[in-house]
């Protein structure tokens, strides 16, 4: 039986880092991206034209109760306006999530050189997501729909996390609250049964987000590569909790409510729905495929993953 020896261990972590790409050349690349391709959401959308009778503000097939036994006794009318306060919903998951990774951001910068091309894109996406929650925030505030926070007990462990994580625990979380939504939403803006404005909303946020999830992907997979052994397990463990507490946090229950159904027979419906499993897997495959690269899907990790339905 071969024995991994400390050497083979330092030779194999040199090969690993040989794979990764310069921290610098990567940050300089989104800063450049960043002068070419930012905008400002209160000048580049129609805040003030009137939404369109009969459009969607979410493609129905990603409404939470689309093709289920309530969905198919409810008119179009109620259908839309579903998912105007699902796009609420989701628009204030948003603001949550940013607000956490603003933080985490700060956080990851602190003891590092200000003048580094790595810390200024850090700075630079801090304005980004500063100004993706204020868009998300008019979004909801020009449908009419009520602001949908997340529980209080998920706004006491959101608190909890940013505080105790680690780098790697933070970028995994980071790409988990990006990368679902982004998918949805490169559904979302080219889908002209969508009012226009949500479209508006979501080409914004994908073209931005890509440079994000490109920072935290190329960070992450430095730090599981140099992060000590304890890091990187506690990142497998808390990795798989965020992601459960993701896939409860995604639809707020309200929503039913407030639209005039029963909630609680809403909630089992969705549960209970092959599509909306296989939309919520789809959009965390890209994720769970490169989380799995990397060697965070393994172990504890990787069984609340699938806990949590995101991992098929």
């Amino acid at each position: 039986m071969t024995t991994l020896t400390e050497a083979d261990a330092v030779d194999g972590l040199r090969d690993a880092l040989g794979l990764l790409k310069d921290r610098e050349q990567v940050a300089e690349r989104l800063l450049a991206s960043s002068a070419r391709h930012s905008f400002d959401p209160d000048k580049e959308l129609d805040w003030d034209a009137p939404f369109e009778d009969g459009k969607w503000f979410w493609p129905p097939e990603l409404v939470s109760l689309y093709d289920t036994p309530l969905w198919k006794r409810m008119g179009e009318e109620q259908r839309i306006l579903l998912s105007q306060h699902e796009a609420a919903a989701l628009a204030s998951l948003g603001i949550w999530f940013e607000l956490i990774l603003m933080q985490l951001l700060v956080r990851h910068i602190y003891d590092k050189a200000a003048t580094s091309a790595h810390v200024r894109y850090a700075l630079t996406e801090i304005e980004d997501e500063c100004r993706h929650s204020k868009m998300f925030a008019r979004l909801i505030s020009r449908g009419e729909t009520p602001w949908y926070p997340v529980s209080r007990a998920h706004q006491n462990l959101g608190r909890l996390f940013k505080t105790i994580s680690t780098t790697p625990g933070s970028f995994t979380a980071t790409l988990l609250g990006e990368e679902v939504l982004d998918w949805m939403q490169r559904l979302t803006f080219p889908d002209e049964r969508v009012q226009p404005l949500v479209r508006g909303v979501t080409r914004i946020h994908v073209v931005e987000e890509a440079r994000h999830v490109r920072y935290a992907r190329e960070e992450l997979r430095r730090q599981m590569i140099t992060a000590p052994r304890w890091s990187q397990e506690f990142t497998r463990v808390t990795s798989g909790e965020f992601a459960r507490i993701f896939s409860i946090a995604f639809v707020n229950p309200e929503v039913y409510t407030n639209v005039g159904l029963d909630r609680d027979e809403a909630v089992a419906q969705v549960r209970a729905s092959g599509h909306r499993r296989e939309v919520m897997q789809n959009g965390s495959r890209k994720l769970t495929e490169f989380l799995d690269d990397i060697g965070v899907l393994r172990g504890v990790g990787r069984r609340l993953w699938k806990a949590s339905g995101l991992l098929a």
